[in-house]
């Protein structure tokens, strides 16, 4: 997505929240308009089946030529968000906007950094001497002061500067796009559920919670549960609905302000925590060189989080309130946190709440304006010491992380900020994995991922190593930490650089494309200190990975481009990894859940033999008892539609104990399915509702009790048969 246009937006934006802080009624009389506008609109070609097709088949295009391989499919889904948020106002089109640059990654972490291969000690940040200088290959160093802070980001302005004549050829020689237009669909009918009862239903947990990354590590989600009320996300409102029984009882309702932008909600021992994002007005003026010093990136990263207007600017800032909600029917505020940037994501651990979100310094600033380029949380600048300068000192965004109690989170516990951008964040129970693309560095022929590691407990956070593996991560599946361990599985593609590897000329033939570039993939093993210990390289030449699961000592991951090989791995010994099994099939699965003992189930798209043509969402169930000999033994296919949710883990919804799995599938109109399988009768439907648009839908259940929660309504259906109980229009 062209930086420009997102800086452009992103401008109006401020604009237009200028304005409805006057006229709260603008934004009101906006949003009826664009319902009006919709309602006339019909089902775009982007969902249809054939156009699925297409895109399939560019996608296959775009990775062998494309600078962001892996993410063009994924845009759909982005596409989309960014769509549906414009229909409930420009403040959520605002977020998805802020979603995409995150997504879009950093050109270079600068380029000098060593591979993780490298050998060289890895220190706890408390065994560090802030600011030494001394910027081991594998160490995460602690800033000395602000001064060293601006130095690294005039390193990184330098180097873009220099770079900007060859990133404007780049350009002008890769303007390749992917974009698709999801519009509302008119609200659709029940199909009648089987009403047979589902073999594993007894003894299962009372209430179903958000699907989550890693096992005992909490997330946030648009809807959540304490096993007695439904707590649900509704534009700039959160709902608290009694759930006794399916009886849909609105009890209370928390209001927040006009110009926050809520993402997401958890629900622990009585407290609810609202995560936000809030742009706030300053008086005055921001650097006199921050719009020009961002004209002359050329498109690059975005270099400031400060947008200007008139003659103040904004500032963005991602906030967390903390309510007591014992007593459902009236939440009291009992406080929060706020912190630069824009949100990330958030976890919860013993009680603790971690708070993640990117900021970009401004790169314009004088050396004496230090709010400008410093971070802050609770209004107060991060002390330097608390500043991680990693990667070849030079870098211009950050990854600001905090820590606070649920109990008490008027006071925060602990905060850092790391430098790099942050495409994606893997939580394991006991640290905190920051990961970056790098395109054309400098020591390397091929795409990297940069590595950050930040260990927390009990809210206090401390860094401890940082390292670089080659190729890029398909999604927070892809890396996975094991006693110890971290395993990361990658796609392998020449440097993005187009002036050293220039795009294959208009009219290639997919033979000439291949000789000239080839991707391949790779399995690494890292010790504590992100040390290679152990790889695999060179599998599945032109695939890429499109999903992957560790489970203990084995690993499975999904490569594509006409088949499915789903290969197997064998990581008892982390020093010698080793493929011990590889299933082709057509199709392939985009999500891996595990689905009891020796099944795995994936979700994806079933392709013909030539691997052009979708036939619709694919479910495999693959027998895993014997990893070396994994077997896919029931197959069901969804004619015509697909899934996106397989991208957002949170909307799948699975319960292996109660033998039943959920998500949206999109075709003509969008449908939320449920699904339970059966060894002999394999995958059974057993329950459909088409949706009345494109947004976020949930399924969660409480007690004997399904709920499914879609834009403002809750409808409430028996689990044995799924009958209709109730439902509450929010």
């Amino acid at each position: 997505m062209d930086e420009k246009k997102i800086r452009s937006d992103r401008e109006q934006y401020r604009t237009d929240q200028e304005q409805y802080r006057e006229d709260p009624a603008a934004e009101r009389k906006t949003e009826d308009m664009i319902r009006e506008m919709a309602e006339e609109i019909e089902i775009p070609h982007s969902v249809t089946p054939e156009a699925v097709e297409e895109a399939l088949e560019k996608r296959r295009r775009e990775q062998r030529r494309s600078r962001f391989r892996k993410n063009g499919w994924k845009y759909l889904a982005g596409a989309a968000a960014a769509c549906l948020c414009l229909a409930v106002g420009i403040q959520a089109g605002y977020q998805a906007l802020n979603g995409n640059r995150a997504a879009l990654g950093s050109s270079s972490s600068g380029g000098s950094s060593s591979a993780a291969a490298s050998s060289g000690s890895a220190d706890t940040a408390g065994g560090q001497e802030a600011g030494s200088g001394s910027y081991g290959e594998n160490r995460i160093v602690s800033a000395k002061d602000y001064d060293e802070v601006y130095d690294y980001i005039e390193a990184r302005q330098e180097y873009l500067d220099s770079m900007s004549e060859s990133t404007s050829q780049a350009e002008a020689r890769s303007s390749y796009a992917i974009a698709s237009n999801l519009d509302s669909a008119s609200s659709g009918t029940v199909k009648s559920g089987n009403s047979e009862s589902y073999s594993g239903m007894e003894g299962a947990a009372s209430w179903s919670d958000t699907n989550v990354r890693e096992e005992g590590v909490g997330e946030g989600d648009v809807v959540k549960t304490d096993g007695e009320n439904l707590y649900v996300l509704n534009g700039q409102k959160i709902n608290i609905v009694s759930a006794a029984a399916g009886d849909l009882n609105s009890l209370s309702e928390i209001a927040m302000e006009e110009s926050d932008l809520v993402t997401e909600l958890y629900v622990e021992n009585g407290r609810l925590v609202v995560v936000y994002s809030r742009s706030e007005y300053e008086e005055g003026t921001a650097s006199a060189d921050s719009e020009e010093a961002d004209s002359e990136n050329n498109g690059a990263e975005a270099s400031t989080d400060i947008a200007v207007i008139g003659g103040g600017y904004y500032r963005d800032y991602t906030c967390a309130d903390v309510y007591d909600v014992s007593s459902p029917a009236d939440p009291v505020l009992l406080g929060g946190i706020s912190q630069s940037g824009y949100y990330n994501t958030m976890r919860v651990k013993d009680g603790c709440v971690y708070l993640l979100s990117n900021y970009y310094a401004d790169t314009g600033a004088a050396r004496e304006d230090v709010s400008a380029y410093i971070p802050e949380v609770q209004d107060q600048m991060i002390d330097a010491s608390d500043i991680y300068m990693p990667d070849g000192k030079m870098g211009d965004a950050y990854t600001v992380i905090s820590a606070f109690s649920l109990e008490d989170p008027a006071n925060k516990t602990d905060s850092k900020a790391v430098f790099g951008s942050a495409n994606l964040c893997y939580v394991s129970g006991e640290n905190i994995y920051i990961t970056e693309m790098c395109f054309g560095s400098d020591d390397s022929d091929v795409d990297q991922t940069s590595i950050r590691k930040i260990s927390y407990e009990n809210g206090t956070l401390a860094g401890i190593a940082q390292a670089k593996v080659d190729g890029f991560l398909n999604d927070s599946f892809s890396i996975d930490e094991y006693e110890g361990y971290l395993r990361l599985v990658t796609t392998i593609s020449p440097s993005s650089d187009i002036a050293l590897y220039p795009m294959p000329r208009v009219g290639s033939s997919e033979e000439e494309i291949d000789s000239q570039v080839k991707d391949t993939n790779a399995l690494f093993v890292l010790d504590g200190n992100l040390e290679t210990v152990g790889e695999i390289r060179d599998l599945a030449e032109n695939e890429s990975v499109y999903s992957a699961r560790f489970m203990g000592d084995t690993g499975y991951f999904v490569t594509f481009r006409q088949v499915d090989p789903l290969f197997s791995v064998d990581l008892s010994d982390p020093s010698a990894p080793k493929i011990i099994g590889e299933l082709k099939i057509p199709g392939f699965s985009e999500y891996l859940h595990p689905y009891g003992e020796g099944l795995l189930l994936g979700i994806g798209m079933d392709v013909d033999e030539s691997g052009t043509t979708t036939e619709g969402v694919k479910l495999s169930m693959f027998d895993i008892s014997d990893p070396s000999s994994v077997q896919e033994i029931q197959t069901y296919v969804i004619d015509g539609m697909y899934s996106t949710n397989v991208y957002n883990y949170k909307a799948v919804f699975a319960d292996v104990e109660k033998n039943l799995f959920g998500f949206t599938a999109y075709g003509d109109s969008p449908e939320y399915c449920i699904f339970s399988y059966d060894a002999e009768k394999g995958f059974t439907e057993v329950f459909s509702r088409t949706l009345s648009g494109y947004g976020d839908a949930r399924g969660l259940y409480v007690g004997d009790v399904f709920y499914l929660v879609e834009n403002r309504t809750v409808e409430s259906y028996t689990l044995n048969g799924f009958e209709k109980i109730d439902d509450i229009v929010l």
